[in-house]
């Protein structure tokens, strides 16, 4: 089975008096990336968070985002007296002196840096735990969106392979006429212009021998077959990354069609390469989303 890069999750839940939400979305990309967007609550833990979204999802660009709301009484803060009295008492003097209302004032004094901060409240242990299943929650939910995107892949992925599987027999076929076309050109052209008793037709024989198997592609097509059944195969291995073996393979499989198309000088076998090579790019264009 087939993962996909592309996925998401989400998961929301009450801890105590803090709402958590976890949003967690993935891209296609060639390495694991993340982005990893935490509350100040969540900071020592950021270390297990990582890697537990690293394990799981392995590969691709991903971005998870965790807000947590407070609920009941607020979120606790803390009150530096002692600067709000000195902000006060300069800001009162400078507005005297300005003769500006001084109606405001104190409101204005709290919204400054630092008059009032956050507490330097921290999650328990017990509640990390408790939030570790929330992401897990999430994660579940963007390992299901890429098993469902896999199984659309892996289906796609298939039916290429299979279409280019069905143009050997048709490439066969031509293959046998093919030789018997280039034999009777080349006479003709010695016929032509050298004449037909003119020449050692012995000699055109073993040139004839020569020139066919150079241009010869029975192992070309062989080989082929091969990379598409282990291909297959791939696709049936336990294991979740597969995308840059498979990836890997394709390339094999777009050499062999690319020498198949070099060396056939044939025109109806030049024309199954051309839609052998259309399948193989959209196979290309799919293995990027794959894990």
């Amino acid at each position: 089975m087939l993962l996909s890069m592309t996925g998401y999750g989400r998961w929301e839940q009450l801890i105590g008096d803090k709402t958590f939400l976890v949003e967690i979305k993935s891209l296609n990309g060639k390495q694991y990336d993340i982005r990893l967007n935490l509350p100040v609550l969540l900071k020592p833990f950021e270390f297990k968070i990582r890697n537990l979204i690293a394990d799981q999802l392995i590969r691709g660009s991903v971005e998870c985002t965790v807000t947590i709301k407070q609920n009941g009484a607020g979120k606790s803060v803390a009150l530096n007296a002692d600067l709000a009295k000195h902000f006060y008492i300069s800001v009162e003097r400078l507005a005297r002196e300005l003769n500006a209302s001084t109606e405001h004032l104190l409101g204005a004094v709290l919204k400054l840096p630092e008059v009032i901060s956050n507490s330097t409240e921290v999650l328990t242990e017990e509640e990390y735990l408790d939030f570790e299943g929330i992401l897990q929650n999430a994660l579940d939910g963007i390992v299901k969106h890429r098993e469902d995107e896999g199984a659309a892949l892996e289906k796609d992925l298939l039916l290429r392979i299979n279409n280019i599987e069905s143009f050997q027999p048709q490439i066969a076929e031509k293959e046998v006429n093919r030789r018997v076309k280039i034999k009777e050109h080349l006479t003709k052209i010695l016929e032509d212009h050298v004449g037909k008793d003119s020449y050692d037709a012995n000699r055109l024989e073993q040139e004839l021998v020569y020139y066919i198997e150079k241009i010869d592609i029975s192992e070309e097509q062989v080989r082929l077959k091969t990379h598409c059944a282990y291909f297959k195969e791939i696709l049936n291995e336990p294991g979740k990354s597969k995308g840059k073996k498979l990836g890997f393979v394709l390339q094999e499989i777009g050499r062999e069609i690319n020498t198949t198309g070099s060396k056939a000088y044939d025109l109806d076998i030049q024309r199954f390469v051309v839609q052998m090579k259309d399948e193989l790019e959209k196979a290309k264009e799919q293995i990027l989303n794959v894990l």
